[in-house]
């Protein structure tokens, strides 16, 4: 079992690379970071083998395990292991008493997650709950985008209101009027500008905009 060489401060783990966590890895690998991808299936680990910064067939269920693969010098790890929850909460656990410092994982409902915190995760990703949520509100066609966080808070790309077009946003008073923030306007063919009270709103531009998540949804609503 090879060690994974001592990583970068922004090197992640990411445990068991399954849809959800192969995802991770791919788009942190993008985002410019090392991977340490660990999975059980060594079949997925050889078609990882050319993709991340290094692949690991291991049972993570064990801590010492873990220390041998050096996972215990990475500050963050991300569980992905889906169809086990036995193997998901042991290697919360292992990552936990480990020592690592920023642990995220993956539930498949709601008692999962209950678990994995009580077992040091830091994190909890409920991600079917998160895509059918977002799914809902861009299948009515009223957001063409929408990202909620967990304190009730979203920004959304939109269509801008009737009301607006032609008109700056401190003359359409948007903010006042509905309670959020416009922090940019996209317009076809032109680049993306950051939101100024002198910002002219035209016909067919796109919003993003930001504010408590009833709010927003009520200002997509009267597009």
């Amino acid at each position: 079992m090879a060690r994974a060489p001592y990583p970068r401060s922004d090197s992640v783990a990411v445990i068991g690379l399954g849809r959800f966590g192969g995802a991770v890895a791919e788009s942190l690998v993008r985002l410019g970071h090392d991977v340490l991808g660990i999975d059980e299936d060594a079949a997925l680990v050889q078609s990882w083998a050319d993709r991340l910064t290094h692949v690991v067939q291991a049972d993570t269920t064990s801590g010492d395990t873990l220390r041998r693969l050096g996972v215990h010098e990475f500050e963050r790890a991300v569980v992905g292991i889906g169809g086990n929850i036995e193997a998901s909460v042991l290697t919360v656990l292992a990552l936990s008493e480990l020592g690592v410092k920023d642990i995220w994982a993956k539930a498949l409902g709601e008692k999962h997650g209950r678990i994995l915190e009580r077992t040091g995760a830091h994190h909890v990703v409920y991600p079917e709950a998160a895509m059918g949520g977002r799914v809902a509100h861009l299948v009515t066609g009223k957001m063409i985008d929408f990202i909620e966080f967990d304190d009730g808070f979203a920004i959304v790309k939109t269509r801008a209101p009737r009301e607006a077009a032609g008109r700056t946003l401190a003359e359409s008073g948007l903010r006042s009027k509905y309670g959020v923030t416009v922090v940019g306007v996209k317009r076809p063919r032109a680049d993306f500008t950051y939101a100024r009270p002198e910002t002219e709103v035209q016909q067919g531009d796109l919003l993003i905009v930001s504010g408590p998540t009833k709010l927003v949804e009520a200002f997509a609503a009267v597009t």
